[in-house]
């Protein structure tokens, strides 16, 4: 019996490949290959060695370890986790995966090695950092190749907006589901910049939806908020590399601009087609986001004709981005203050993140909601995103 219950359809719209270190280098260009950096796990807890030993393995789990992850049935969820996952980063094992996982469909993440092409720097030449972001795309294209449940995510760099443009149409062609964009400003632009409007435009006509995801912008805040002239504190694995306390308070900052940003610069309006959801960024700062944006573009149009909409902002978010909580937040009171049509069912895996019984969890906080509301989080608003994906 799959891990998801058979009494409605569940689509995850968040799960990883732990990719090997080969991941862009063995997709790439060969004119550039020897350029791009191995995927690093060293702001991870998988260690090293755990990596070496599946290189020295060919790439692959050994059967044995294969066969103790198949004999987790429905558990599968609760004890297999990051590289040691099934289906963490090989095909054939994902499908197997999927089968007791029991999801109808799932989007697919990477996890390290986003941070090359998606961090603008002068030691990351345009061209290199495109390149590794093509090599990504191919490789998504390949792992979610073999079974249709499988929705391969792509990534583009907004920074150049001809090679996003030139990107996303690739990936589009490609049969890539979904878009991941770093939820920063763009070098020298705005998301909603007049030259990158080419980018969105296409993603509303192919029906492709953008995503923004943690990781893709800068996980910690600036060093100087952590100094407090105290000892530096851990991160919440353990370490100090990844997501601190402080780090976390305000994680939702980025993303919440960006969409902001996006309204405002009347993206949405414009390309009432264009769909996009925020995925583990949480989704408790939503409902005063939507209030907020109301507000700002009632009061400011008075002066400002650039955000005299014809709909709400709130209205077209409802109606054009979905939104992944937490498996800590409580989804019921996100959509009292709000409305049941912006959440979407995640499970994270197998990040540990995604915890080890995610349906359990928002199971919890829905307590009181009716049926409609709980297809709603679990299958209908991930279908408004991709109504090809209904099965």
């Amino acid at each position: 019996m799959p891990y998801a219950p058979a009494d409605r359809p569940f689509y995850d719209a968040d799960s990883h490949i732990m990719e090997l270190p080969d991941f862009l280098t063995s997709y790439a260009d060969p004119e550039i290959r020897d350029e791009i950096p191995e995927v690093s796990y060293s702001a991870s807890i998988v260690t090293d060695e755990e990596v070496e030993v599946i290189m020295q393995q060919g790439g692959r789990h050994s059967a044995e370890h294969v066969q103790e992850q198949l004999a987790l049935g429905d558990k599968l969820i609760e004890k297999s986790k990051e590289i040691q996952a099934l289906g963490a980063f090989n095909s054939e094992d994902r499908t197997a995966a999927m089968d007791l996982l029991g999801f109808k469909k799932q989007l697919v993440f990477a996890t390290h090695s986003v941070a090359f092409p998606f961090h603008p720097s002068a030691k990351k030449p345009l061209h290199l950092r495109y390149g590794a972001t093509r090599a990504h795309n191919r490789h998504m294209v390949d792992f979610c190749a073999g079974d249709s449940r499988l929705m391969g995510v792509g990534i583009v760099p907004l920074d150049d907006p001809q090679h996003a443009i030139e990107e996303a149409e690739w990936a589009i062609k490609q049969g890539l589901e979904a878009i991941w964009v770093p939820h920063r400003a763009p070098i020298d632009r705005a998301p909603g910049h007049v030259e990158l409007e080419g980018f969105w435009a296409r993603l509303a006509e192919a029906g492709v939806p953008f995503l923004l995801h943690v990781g893709g912008a800068p996980l910690q805040v600036h060093k100087a908020w952590g100094n407090n002239g105290r000892a530096a504190t851990k991160d919440w694995l353990g370490g100090g590399e990844n997501v601190r306390t402080k780090d976390a308070a305000v994680l939702h900052q980025a993303p919440e601009m960006f969409v902001s940003m996006m309204v405002m610069d009347g993206v949405f309006e414009r390309h009432p087609k264009l769909r996009g959801a925020a995925v583990e960024l949480g989704a408790a700062w939503v409902p005063e986001m939507l209030h907020r944006l109301d507000d700002v573009c009632r009061i400011f149009g008075r002066a400002d004709e650039s955000v005299r909409f014809e709909r709400k902002p709130s209205e077209q978010l409802t109606e054009q981005m979905g939104f992944t909580p937490m498996p800590n937040e409580d989804v019921g009171r996100l959509i009292r203050q709000s409305n049941p049509d912006l959440y979407l069912f995640s499970s994270d895996y197998p990040h540990i993140e995604g915890t080890k019984d995610p349906i359990g969890r928002f199971e919890r906080t829905l307590a009181d909601s009716d049926a409609g509301v709980r297809d709603k989080f679990y299958s209908e608003n991930f279908l408004r995103l991709w109504p090809a994906a209904r099965v």
